[in-house]
């Protein structure tokens, strides 16, 4: 049997319910959304079925969305199925007020360090994760520099002609 996007919907959809949500088929990877203390049973689930088979991690990143109080940040999950050749995303949100997700490190060993890039960039606490500690930046840091807390520009310059950056 071909291992279809609209049948991973179906396996989730009978196992989890309304906990997975947001469902799309974007240039045909199938995206979709779990509550962030629902990430470590949906991908058990996802590696465990026989059917399914997502037991390689292709990427875990993060993505700073500003503008949705409560869900300012998202833990993004690239997992594939190496023998039938399909990749998934797996997305959760939690805030900035507290960026508290499961570790996945114990499920795959690649999490491990994805998981402190995300942590050192943007500041999500991988609850359970053996070693969680800055990798690329200086310890000394007090912020994280891919979060959109800062303008990219500094307003007050005038020694800068915008016509000369198509903005005039």
């Amino acid at each position: 049997m071909e291992l279809s996007n609209q049948y991973i919907q179906q396996r989730l959809t009978e196992k989890f319910g309304e906990q997975v949500f947001n469902f799309e088929d974007t240039y045909g990877m199938l995206s979709f959304e779990a509550p962030k203390d629902q990430n470590l049973k949906v991908m058990q689930f996802l590696y465990d079925d026989a059917e399914l088979q997502f037991r390689f991690m292709t990427d875990l990143c993060a993505v700073n969305y500003p503008d949705q109080p409560g869900r300012e940040l998202a833990v993004v999950y690239h997992l594939h199925n190496l023998r039938d050749n399909v990749r998934i995303r797996f997305k959760v949100f939690t805030s900035v007020a507290e960026p508290d997700v499961y570790t996945a490190s114990q499920l795959f060993s690649t999490a491990n360090w994805m998981e402190r890039e995300t942590y050192d960039f943007y500041g999500v606490n991988f609850v359970g994760h053996p070693n969680l500690k800055r990798i690329l930046n200086v310890d000394e840091m007090d912020y994280f520099p891919m979060r959109k807390e800062y303008p990219l520009e500094d307003q007050t310059r005038i020694d800068k002609d915008d016509e000369m950056f198509g903005r005039g």
